[in-house]
């Protein structure tokens, strides 16, 4: 906390209103971000930011934690108007925040990354880490202070992230999709302490594309629709599907797959896969095959072994014993443009770390990971007037909201970065694609769009191996469900009956199945839940 804190605590304490925007407008060249954004805050309670991808909400709450200026308009806290020339500012406002994509240095521990910047607090040894221990015990936020985040998984990231603005004692919280790597039962959890906090007068602003948890956690919703303030309206005065109306201007989308097209043809095929870790196997006998026209959908808890099974699929690592096979053909030593060439499309998991170049133009990342495959390539050369067009094809085809394609990745709202990764893949037309959280921070709109565009391809034979910590659309869109717990997969299960508090009972070590995988030869590809061996 900066000299200034204290007396705003006590404003806090005072005013009804924790937090109110008037007026805020914000322009980059080519687009307006914000035009005359306002609503109120009240004090203890979660306010949830709902709209649909590039509609502005984060550039909003860049303005509230002052990484942003907006060029009109006020921010009161307080009821005191501020003036937020940077992340400092905010902090000593009492306002924190957890972005979408996380802020953390790989290289450094868990207690460095929280203290960095914060070392006056409680400085950067015993006493730091009997308090991160404390935060940690307190909110069941399960952090080890002494490892490495390099070692982590997306969930434990967001974790570390949520405890960083804890530790910096902020009253005013900013949480940019914060379930969406968690598991029914982690929500549960995550709504109870947010619940806490309120009790405790902290006040929480909440940005999510999951409209039925919104209802459930809100006790007031802001829309907000191209950059403009629609409404603010109660949760109990408004269904899911009225919400998504006065997002996108169409019904709440569902993933549900009516007819089956698995087909015989297996076209990814995986036996016995080991990858050797420090204190136990990080993959420990996994197997299954993808059958042409199948979605095979995998859960699990972040850091269970997906990340790495997914990165040695694509040739981003080598395993310790097992094959992968394409076809009939083994690529398990092949490198990943090999992999590339031979039909595999890739949605990465943490698309500013796999799947694009912040810093390049739209029209370089079209090429990303493509480079030997036309309309890129040209008698060996990159075609860059080729690449050009079909950029613009895919901004029109899979609405990618952005001024042109010069920008960089980087300017782009999460959601629609996104959507330009989705229309690179399909655009090549895979045979198998490797889904990691392939409608993660889109909104209700282009989250429909992804389905039907996987619903389509896989009418026309395309594989998908999928994975996802949206049960629902784990649910909806697979012809086989299994979970990863330690390393290892569950038996099938079959989508047509089972529950999401099945699947988050198995992906926690409350059902035992997956402990133990079934023996005995693969079900015949007749059978929709036999398709993974």
């Amino acid at each position: 906390m900066t000299a200034a804190a204290p007396e705003h605590e006590r404003a806090i304490e005072d005013s009804t209103y924790v937090v109110e925007l008037d007026g805020i407008t914000k322009r980059f060249p080519g687009v307006v971000a914000n035009k005359d954004i306002g609503f109120a805050v009240r004090r203890g309670t979660v306010h949830a930011i709902v709209g649909e991808n590039g509609a502005g909400k984060s550039t909003l709450m860049k303005i509230l934690y002052g990484v942003q200026r907006p060029d009109e308009g006020t921010i009161k806290v307080g009821g005191t108007v501020v003036d937020l020339h940077s992340p400092s500012d905010a902090i000593g406002y009492g306002i924190g925040m957890v972005f979408q994509h996380f802020m953390l240095a790989d290289n450094l521990t868990v207690l460095e990354n929280v203290v960095l910047g914060a070392e006056d607090l409680h400085g950067i040894g015993g006493t730091a880490r009997d308090r991160i221990l404390e935060i940690s015990r307190d909110y069941s936020l399960d952090v080890d202070p002494d490892v490495l985040v390099a070692d982590l998984g997306v969930g434990a990231r967001q974790r570390v992230e949520i405890l960083k603005v804890l530790y910096r004692g902020a009253k005013i919280i900013i949480l940019d999709e914060p379930t969406a790597v968690l598991v029914p039962q982690e929500v549960d959890e995550l709504f109870d302490n947010l619940r806490e906090l309120k009790s405790e007068g902290l006040t929480v602003l909440f940005i999510s594309h999951k409209l039925d948890e919104v209802l459930r956690v809100a006790d007031a919703i802001t829309v907000i629709r191209r950059g403009t303030t629609v409404d603010t309206v109660s949760p109990q005065g408004i269904t899911a599907r009225q919400l998504a109306e006065l997002m996108v201007g169409s019904e709440l989308p569902t993933p549900q797959t009516e007819e089956s097209t698995v087909t015989d043809q297996v076209i990814l095929r995986v036996e016995d896969l080991v990858l050797k870790g420090p204190s136990r196997n990080v993959l420990d006998g996994v197997s299954f095959a993808i059958h042409a026209g199948e979605v095979l959908g995998i859960a699990g808890v972040e850091g269970n072994g997906q990340a790495e099974l997914v990165e040695v699929i694509m040739g981003m690592r080598d395993q310790d014993t097992g094959q992968i096979f394409v076809d009939d053909t083994e690529v398990s030593k092949w490198h990943t443009r090999q992999i590339r060439e031979a039909g595999i499309g890739y949605i990465p998991e943490d698309r500013h770390r796999h799947g694009l170049l912040l810093e390049a133009p739209l029209w370089e990342n079209r090429i990303l990971g493509h480079q030997t495959q036309e309309p890129n390539v040209k008698g060996g050369l990159i075609n860059a007037k080729a690449a050009r067009q079909d950029t613009e094809r895919i901004v029109e085809e899979y609405d990618v909201r952005t001024p042109g394609i010069d920008v960089t990745a980087g300017s782009l709202s999460g959601g629609n970065q996104q959507k330009l990764i989705v229309g690179r893949e399909m655009s090549h037309h895979p045979r198998v694609l490797v889904a990691a959280h392939p409608t993660r921070g889109v909104d209700v709109g282009a989250q429909a769009g992804i389905w039907d565009l996987m619903r389509a391809a896989r009418r026309e034979g395309m594989g998908v191996l999928l994975i996802s910590a949206d049960l629902e659309e784990l649910i909806g869109l697979s012809d086989t469900i299994r979970v990863i717990l330690r390393g290892r997969l569950s038996e099938a299960f079959d989508p047509d009956t089972v529950t999401a508090e099945d699947l988050g009972a198995a992906m926690t070590g409350a059902d035992s199945s997956v402990t133990h995988p079934p023996a005995g030869p693969p079900h015949t590809p007749e059978s929709p839940e036999g398709s993974a061996t």
